[in-house]
């Protein structure tokens, strides 16, 4: 039971960036009750046994970092890692009848050969260079700014200093930029997918949605690298907590709220544990979620439009492509039916209501970068993990027959890994203790019950740019991009202006803002 009635913050969801806003706001001195459904904090950055009897704690819902601030991790004290890949990304391919692949690594020499195996000329790598050398410059401006206080468009597009880069990546649809900067169909798909991690839309959409995912996945601490984190996510949620903890902030799990009331001045929250008063409510959920709790009209819950599925294998499988070790190839991001006509073909089809012929994904390795999420039986027979992330899977195409329709697409998605495989990936399958495969697929709406997520949408909702359209120097969570119609109510998860991701950014900032405000 929290030990007092009232409280200078209350924060409504203990995932990452609330366990963030209560570790600062703590350190403040101020008195910090945490309220989780769930009976664990985390969130989706968690760590889980999801096989029976086996020794393996995966990265179950999110699991690679990218744009977590080294200062947060400094100014709360963490004890956590992240370890860098050496290799971006694998795309296998067909070229002349021949089974190869796309190499993307810090090995220059290795990667420029790969293009030109690839593409037939050095062009292509010359394009890359160019493209991401102009994503890096962007990356070193733009991320320092988002634990500042929200900029303009205008601060931010003179923060930029680059024309030509404000207008591919703001202004005019991605698919434009890449069309512009590549002609290999294999080379557009690999930079495409950045602006479509949970996130269903084309190249060209007119909203910019693919825009905006984009940048966050190429800016994060101004270089764009997605590190893995050492002893899996879950051990950045564990110190979070135990740093909030520390600080004096009250924790209490397997408390759903049911309700907030607020005159913008005191507040109250509702849950299983009773009523309390709070001087501010921090909300780390989704703003459709908030709405319910305020008893207001909610907006349409975003759509998810994902599929993960975790896996466990006795081994990696062998390759079509065998100029290339798997342990390689699957170290990094290895990209599959993500070509750029793939793409655009799977939307379609999903935007009409049907499964993709050639379901996209993208699989990574943990195990081979951080061994310590297996037990050392695992490790020395050799076993390794395997995430798969699942592209234009929205969430209305589960809406009737939601467990068949899962199978039917995990089983699509698998034929086209088996496609660039010299063997079946189940063969490679662990078993846990009762002799099922290691293997759990979660689609949207798998989150939206296990997590909370209305929709399953990963980041609460659409992506928004970094910047306000005009500066509001009154209202401190508005300055800091966390402000809802309640003055004393603020968003602190990925709903907020720069949320999304395992950033903690969020939290950060409506902690900022609630100490600007008293």
């Amino acid at each position: 039971m929290p030990e007092r009635t009232s409280y200078d913050a209350v924060i409504v969801g203990g995932g990452h960036n609330g366990l963030v806003a209560a570790a600062y706001l703590a350190r403040a001195g101020r008195s910090v009750l945490v309220l989780e459904r769930l009976d664990h904090t985390g969130g989706a950055a968690v760590s889980a046994r999801a096989f029976r009897g086996v020794d393996a704690r995966l990265s179950r819902y999110s699991y690679l970092v990218s744009l977590l601030p080294p200062r947060i991790v400094r100014d709360l004290g963490l004890r956590f890692a992240v370890r860098k890949r050496s290799v971006s990304s694998y795309t296998p391919a067909v070229r002349g009848g021949r089974a190869t692949g796309l190499f993307v690594g810090s090995d220059e020499a290795a990667t420029r050969a790969s293009f030109a195996r690839i593409t037939g000329s050095d062009r292509e790598y010359a394009s890359w260079r160019r493209f991401h050398g102009m994503t890096r410059r962007v990356a070193e401006r733009v991320f320092p700014t988002l634990t500042e206080p929200l900029p303009t468009r205008a601060a931010l597009r003179a923060r930029v200093d680059d024309e030509v880069a404000w207008e591919a990546l703001f202004e005019r649809p991605l698919g434009e930029a890449v069309e512009a900067a590549f002609a290999d169909d294999l080379v557009r798909g690999v930079v495409l997918t950045d602006g479509l991690i949970g996130t269903f839309a084309d190249a060209h959409d007119p909203t910019l949605v693919q825009n905006r995912c984009f940048l966050y996945h190429v800016i994060g601490g101004g270089t764009g690298d997605w590190d893995v984190p050492i002893g899996g996510m879950g051990a950045l949620t564990d110190e979070l907590a135990d740093a909030a903890r520390k600080a004096g902030a009250e924790i209490v799990t397997g408390c759903p709220v049911t309700g907030i009331a607020t005159d913008g001045r005191t507040a109250e929250v509702t849950c299983s544990k009773g009523t309390f008063g709070a001087r501010h409510v921090l909300v780390n959920a989704a703003p459709h979620t908030l709405a319910v709790l305020l008893g207001e009209q909610p907006p349409e819950p975003a759509e998810g439009a994902q599929l993960k599925v975790n896996m466990l294998l006795t081994r990696l499988p062998r390759l079509r492509d065998t100029g290339v070790d798997p342990r390689l190839a699957f170290s990094g991001t290895f990209h599959v039916a993500e070509g750029y006509e793939q793409l655009a073909a799977a939307h379609r089809q999903a935007a009409a209501g049907g499964l993709p012929a050639a379901p996209p994904s993208e699989i990574y390795c943990h195990s081979l970068t951080d061994p310590s999420i297996l037990g050392a039986d695992l490790v020395r027979q050799g076993y390794q993990t395997l995430t798969l992330f699942g592209l234009h899977a929205p969430a209305r195409l589960f809406a009737e027959d939601h467990d068949a329709t899962r199978e039917r697409l995990l089983a699509a998605t698998l034929a086209q890994v088996d496609a660039v495989l010299a063997e079946p990936l189940t063969d490679c399958l662990a078993a846990d203790a009762a002799g099922r495969p290691c293997i759990e697929a979660r689609s949207p709406l798998d989150l939206e019950r296990d997590l909370g997520l209305p929709g399953g949408h990963i980041f609460h909702r659409d992506l928004a740019f970094p910047y306000a359209e005009e500066a509001d120097e009154d209202d401190a969570a508005a300055r800091w991009g966390v402000r809802t119609a309640h003055v004393n109510v603020l968003l602190c998860g990925a709903g907020a202006v720069r949320g999304g991701g395992v950033s903690g950014i969020a939290g950060h900032n409506a902690a900022m803002a609630v100490l600007e405000q008293n």
